[in-house]
């Protein structure tokens, strides 16, 4: 008996040493919610890609006690959320992979695995695409050079698509909840690491290397220009009230605060002028009554004042030689002030070459502003044909949608402003909601919206990258140039990855609840409601500054045409 009680101590006292050594992290017990027998004692030799993964996959400050629960399969699980299923993924603890049980530990492996590959595969596609969009759009006229330029545009623009791509992936449910968390944060890391530290040193670099007394400090003068950058830029979040105050100095929502500023200001920009000006270009209404009689008469108006400008020219070129002349005839070097002299004045024919210099000038200006304003009729001209065929009706009925868009969203805008109102619920789950009680009829609001809500976050998603994208090439070629060009494409890259960080800070609202978590959990305490109000404002005053611009220039247009 003595020595049964002898032996039971020995055994639980070798269980404490184990436990405090860190060998055993919980008590032995079968899990309610699996059917996996748990050994007594976890194995000394701990899976390398646990003890890598605990720390980066799920935090466990992140948890709360009751999660943290004592029993592996019970509902506070260390490595399964609360109430969550194996099917969810795993939510693991650190502790190098010692809250995972031996049997579920290589099937987390495996199921990581998948899911990773998945992601770099896209990755890669994303990033070929970026290439080829460098390559046969921005650079099509230009030699590549420096290719840092290019891997670093593609590179902005994959992870700038990868975070669109977990957007959808987290409304469809594709992979599991824990690889889209790991995955969000590796992607954010990334973004955030070539948006506030790569990008802005290699502008610094090509901007100094096009001066060439800085040419042989280059380096050095690159980090004093990312320093004088960063100085900015952290300084641009003072006046925000955009981060809880609890976060340091170095955590990760104090770039994605400053970051999301930037991108916002510029979204509400061009969403402001694209809110107005779409409709102005799409429909027929705002199009001049240009017909084949104005374009012919303008075109004559240009070839004779061509004319006068040769013949001016030609004078201008009959005294010169008739001066020449006569220097050779009498003999005469009058030197270079005597000819200066001569070219002033009046020549012995009774010639005012200067005036006819005047003349000359004043011509050559009407005659660009001729030329511009045909081209412009003749642009005109081929709108209005366009807009008799069946898809310029469709665009023109799509400029008519955009207008009470752009009606409906400054007025919104507005209201948001003057009464500091921010929505709570998604606008499709919203809506649908004031329709089914309007009716009256049973609907499946929770299914339609997720479904819609699907397809409008795609919509938004393609649309976005597409304009921007087309914005990015029209902008290129009108600034663009050999010595500039690296620059130029380094800063549409910043740009780029700015407005896609900013486009899932605002998407989020167009989500439903349920899938605005692992968001909200990714990019930290954010004041997410400040960046919708500031939207808002800039939106409203982008959009009344294009409304103002392009009724001055729609009244200019006639007048100009009148007085020409």
């Amino acid at each position: 008996m003595r020595k049964e009680k002898q032996g039971r101590y020995r055994k639980r006292r070798k269980l404490r040493k184990l436990n405090h050594k860190g060998k055993l992290a919980h008590p032995p017990s079968q899990s309610a919610a699996f059917s996996i027998q748990v050994p007594e004692v976890q194995l000394n030799r701990v899976n390398p890609f646990s003890s890598l993964c605990s720390y980066i996959w799920f935090p466990s400050a992140s948890l709360s006690p009751q999660d943290r629960g004592s029993e592996w399969g019970g509902a506070a699980s260390p490595f399964c959320r609360k109430g969550a299923s194996l099917a969810e993924g795993p939510r693991w603890v650190r502790g190098g992979g010692r809250g995972i049980p031996p049997a579920l530990d290589g099937l987390c492996t495996m199921s990581f695995l998948i899911d990773s590959s998945i992601m770099v595969v896209s990755q890669v596609l994303f990033f070929g695409f970026g290439w080829l969009f460098f390559m046969r759009r921005l650079f099509k006229d230009y030699e590549v050079r420096q290719y840092v330029v290019q891997v670093v545009f593609s590179v902005t623009f994959a992870f700038s698509c990868t975070m669109f791509e977990l957007i959808i992936f987290e409304i469809l449910g594709i992979l599991s909840s824990s690889s889209r968390y790991f995955h969000w944060k590796l992607n954010l890391c990334v973004i955030l690491l070539v948006l506030v530290f790569m990008v802005p040193f290699y502008i610094g670099y090509f901007v100094v290397s096009n001066i060439r007394l800085l040419h042989r400090h280059r380096l050095l003068f690159a980090c004093v220009v990312w320093l004088i950058f960063m100085y900015f830029f952290w300084k641009l979040g003072d006046p925000f009230p955009i981060l809880s105050p609890k976060h340091g100095i170095l955590s990760i929502e104090q770039l994605i605060s400053r970051v999301g500023v930037i991108g916002v200001t510029l979204m509400a920009l061009l969403s402001g002028f694209g809110a107005v000006n779409c409709p102005y270009t799409y429909m027929s209404y705002f199009l001049r009554n240009v017909t084949d009689a104005d374009i012919l008469s303008l075109e004559r108006r240009l070839l004779q004042t061509m004319d006068m400008i040769i013949s001016k020219k030609k004078r201008i070129a009959m005294v010169h030689r008739n001066m020449f002349q006569r220097g050779e005839v009498h003999n005469k070097t009058t030197g270079f002030w005597g000819i200066i002299k001569s070219v002033t004045t009046s020549s012995p024919g009774g010639e005012n070459l200067t005036l006819i210099q005047q003349e000359i000038d004043a011509l050559e200006e009407l005659s660009r502003q001729l030329f511009l304003e045909t081209v412009d009729l003749q642009a005109t001209k081929e709108r209005i044909e366009y807009s008799k065929t069946f898809q310029g009706k469709y665009f023109n009925f799509l400029g008519y949608f955009f207008s009470i868009y752009c009606v409906w969203k400054t007025f919104m805008a507005t209201i948001n402003i003057v009464f500091d109102r921010v929505g709570k619920t998604d606008p499709v789950t919203r809506g649908i909601e004031i329709t089914v009680n309007y009716l009256g009829i049973q609907f499946d609001v929770k299914f339609w919206s997720q479904h819609i809500s699907f397809i409008l976050v795609g919509i938004i998603i393609v649309t976005s990258i597409r304009g921007l994208l087309i914005t990015l090439t029209k902008f290129f070629y009108a600034i663009s140039s050999s010595k500039s060009s690296n620059v130029i494409v380094l800063l549409l890259a910043q740009i780029m990855g700015m407005y896609f960080v900013s486009s899932v800070l605002l998407i989020r609202m167009s989500m439903p609840l349920e899938y605005r978590t692992i968001i909200t959990e990714v990019l930290g305490e954010l004041q997410f409601n400040f960046y919708h109000r500031w939207f808002d404002v800039i939106f409203l005053v982008s959009a009344l500054s294009s409304i103002l611009f392009l009724y001055l220039a729609h009244k200019q247009a006639p007048e100009k045409h009148m007085t020409l």
